[in-house]
Order: structure tokens, then C-alpha cells, then sequence
């Protein structure tokens, strides 16, 4: 594996352990908004590992995981369409009471412990 990509793999689980940190800190909706920015990266890592190719700046996991030819078992890859969802909801909030009361506690939570699995997934890809 080349520098760039163990870089990106880096930064992928920099922002997973970011992500826990922001739960404990109640910043909830921001906690998803880590997840979903860890798969990124550890997508971005295999674009670069895969395609030899500087990454494009996008956010769109499925497109990512559609370049660089992967097909996630169905329980990862619907977990992602979900985060690859909430991606818009947390980087522009509609309105900030909204995007508390849909990213609640419980379903952080939930979303923090299903980030793990595709992040070493993709790790299995390289």
C-alpha cells in the first residue's frame, strides 16, 4: 500500500475515534457527521490504492465504492446508503432543532457501533 493511501487510512480512523468524542460530548448530529467522513476516507484511501489516482472531492460514498469497483456485503452496503443519507442532513442542517431531534442519543449510538464493520470491510479491500 502507497503512503498516500495508509495516510487516508489514518485519517479514517482519526475521525471514527473524532466521532466518539463527539457523542460523549453531546455534539450528537456532528458525531455522524465524523462516521460518515471516516468511511470517506477509508474509501478515498482505496480509490487512491486502487486507481493510482488522486481522489475526487466528493462526498458520495456510493459513487466511491462504484469507481473503485466494491460490493459490500448487503448488511454494510445498506448501512452505508443510510450514512451516505444523513451525509446532507449533517453537513447542511436544515435547521439545527431538526437535525437534533433526528439524530437522538439511542441512534448515534447505533450509528457509531455499524461504522466499525464497513470501516474494516474496506480495509479488507486493499
Amino acid at each position: 500500500m502507497n503512503k498516500r493511501a495508509e495516510e487516508w487510512l489514518r485519517q479514517a480512523d482519526y475521525d471514527l475515534a473524532t466521532a466518539e468524542f463527539m457523542a460523549d460530548g453531546r455534539r450528537l448530529f456532528y458525531a455522524v457527521f465524523m462516521c460518515h467522513l471516516s468511511i470517506e476516507k477509508a474509501l478515498k484511501g482505496l480509490y487512491h490504492h486502487k486507481l493510482q489516482e488522486v481522489p475526487p472531492k466528493v462526498h458520495n460514498l456510493i459513487y466511491l465504492m462504484t469507481r473503485v469497483k466494491i460490493a459490500p456485503p448487503e448488511s454494510i452496503g445498506k448501512f452505508i446508503v443510510t450514512l451516505n443519507e444523513a451525509s446532507v442532513a449533517t453537513r447542511y442542517p436544515e435547521t439545527l432543532d431538526k437535525v437534533q431531534r433526528e439524530f437522538t442519543e439511542n441512534a448515534v449510538k447505533e450509528i457509531l457501533g455499524q461504522t466499525k464493520e464497513p470501516l474494516q470491510w474496506i480495509k479488507l479491500q486493499f
